[in-house]
């Protein structure tokens, strides 16, 4: 049976409202919305919509993008119908191309390179959603020197596991993970090597110097995610490093640098009071736990 069947899907629904149903902001003003993430396999990054919701009493029920009240954490909106009326909530392109969402409730985005290619107006507040994971979860004690956070497409690249397996307290982080899981091991990380997005992101909530890089094979849309991401949290500035065969670790120490933290909890206020706007632009959203059940 594969993760994307029915039957799993369902599994990790029940599973997803159970530990929703562990958070006290839930009990005290909780509601149910349909929700877009991506789900086709195991991977932190989208992992995090599930995970983060319910910390701001939002608890989101797994829809596809035609029957979504809200597009949550990844770069989702390609798969949005040009005529989708929910609302998006930190989410962003793939791809450097126009893609208007007029009818879209866009409370905020990934970064500005988003905003002007879905043509959204008015208060949307910017920043990837996983600038929030250090409230959700305390920062470890540092375990490892160095954590090497490959996309899932990088996993095999010979350079960069010749380079993890010859550093002296390296951690490969696995990013087909639990959001919860793969963040506490970034987390316990004194440096982020990264091509996969999300290790960036998480590497900043925590305040954790980062470089990151794009490898071969390419990523979908290539860089354009991390230059919208950056253009939001590090405007005019980017740690990104071009990759060469024997590329000592002393280069990547160098380069890597930490994201201004006033501007991170900014960012991070804004996205909180973004998701606040939820119920003035989403009408008929039900209570939990009765709405888990009707959601649709």
């Amino acid at each position: 049976m594969k993760y994307h069947d029915p039957w799993p899907r369902r599994v990790r629904g029940v599973r997803r409202l159970a530990q929703a149903a562990l958070v006290p902001e839930v009990w005290r003003h909780g509601r149910v919305v349909s929700a877009y993430w991506w789900d086709g396999h195991p991977n932190f990054g989208d992992d995090l919509t599930p995970w983060l919701l319910p910390a701001y009493g939002v608890v989101p029920v797994h829809r596809m993008p035609q029957h979504a009240q809200l597009a949550g954490v990844g770069s989702v909106l390609e798969f949005l119908p040009p005529d989708f009326r929910g609302a998006v909530w930190g989410s962003g392109l793939m791809n450097d191309a126009p893609h208007p969402l007029p009818q879209a409730h866009v409370l905020a985005v990934r970064g500005p390179l988003t905003r002007d290619r879905i043509e959204a107006t008015g208060e949307v507040a910017f920043g990837d959603p996983g600038l929030l994971v250090s409230r959700r979860t305390r920062r470890p004690k540092v375990r490892w020197e160095v954590g090497f956070v490959p996309h899932g497409h990088h996993r095999a690249h010979a350079g960069l596991a010749a380079l993890a397996a010859a550093t002296p307290g390296a951690r490969i982080v696995n990013v087909h993970q639990s959001g919860r899981r793969a963040v506490r091991e970034i987390a316990a990380c004194r440096l982020i090597v990264t091509t996969s997005l999300h290790g960036l992101v998480t590497a900043d909530s925590f305040g954790i110097p980062a470089v990151w890089m794009t490898l071969e094979p390419p990523l979908g849309g290539g860089d354009f995610k991390f230059r919208d991401y950056e253009a939001a949290v590090t405007p005019g500035r980017s740690r990104r490093v071009t990759w060469r065969d024997g590329m000592p670790l002393a280069d990547l120490r160098r380069a890597a640098w930490s994201a201004d933290r006033d501007t991170v909890a900014r960012l991070g206020d804004g996205l909180v009071r973004a998701i606040g706007r939820l119920d003035d632009e989403i009408t008929g959203l039900r209570p939990f736990p009765r709405g888990a059940l009707t959601s649709g």
